[in-house]
Order: C-alpha cells, then structure tokens, then sequence
C-alpha cells in the first residue's frame, strides 16, 4: 500500500519561508512523477507544481513560478516544496501526490495516490 506524509506546514508570516516534505513508502518512488497541489475550502484543488521521474519535468503555476522550487531526493523517498516570499493568498491545505502514468501530468485526475495533506496559513 503506498502512502504519502506531508509536513511542514503551519502558521507563518507573509514574506517567511515554508519547506514541505513528502515521503512516500509502499512503492517504488522513482517510478512515480509527484506534485503538489493546494485547495482551499470549497475551492477545487489546483496544482502548485510537478517533478517527473528522474526530474525530467519539472512544472510549476503561474503563482509559484519566482518563488517555489520542486526537488525530489529518490534515495530518501521524499519530494520538497521549498516556498520563498509567502503571500496570504499562499493560504491553503497543500497535498503532496503520487502517479504512476507513463507521461508525465500535472492534472489532479492523473496522480493515483494522496497524502493527507498540511496547512499552510499565511498571516500578516
């Protein structure tokens, strides 16, 4: 069974830093492309950015494109979301995903396995 668990998360200032972790046990990491997406309450979930295997791709939103970095460290298992200059629209549960496709994909219906996700709220 693979799963995912994200940290990291909490309460900061507009302008801090955040680093999201994601480590995924039960399956071949390397194998998978992974993202990270956010949602908001009765908001649909968007994706933040993407990283294929072997960081082939590497994709991220209009939104994170000058301020976060996607990396992931197959021998550990985990994929980061480093967030730099956070605004308060940054505020959202962030979900860290898994997909086993042969494309890489950045379209939530794409990646087969979630983690829990962690809040991020950004204050002023």
């Amino acid at each position: 069974q693979v799963q995912l668990v994200e940290s990291g998360g909490g309460l900061v200032q507009a302008g801090d830093s955040v680093r999201l972790s994601c480590v995924v046990s039960g399956g071949t990491f390397s194998s998978y492309n992974m993202g990270w997406f956010r949602q908001n309450p009765g908001k649909e979930r968007d994706v933040v950015a993407a990283v294929g295997r072997e960081s082939a791709h590497i994709w991220r939103s209009e939104s994170a494109m000058c301020r976060f970095t996607i990396s992931r460290d197959d021998a550990a298992n985990t994929v980061y979301l480093q967030m730099n200059g956070l605004k308060l629209e940054d505020t959202a549960f962030y979900y860290c995903a898994a997909g086993d496709g042969a494309q890489f994909e950045i379209r939530p219906h794409a990646y087969n396995y979630w983690g829990q996700g962690t809040q991020v709220t950004v204050s002023s």
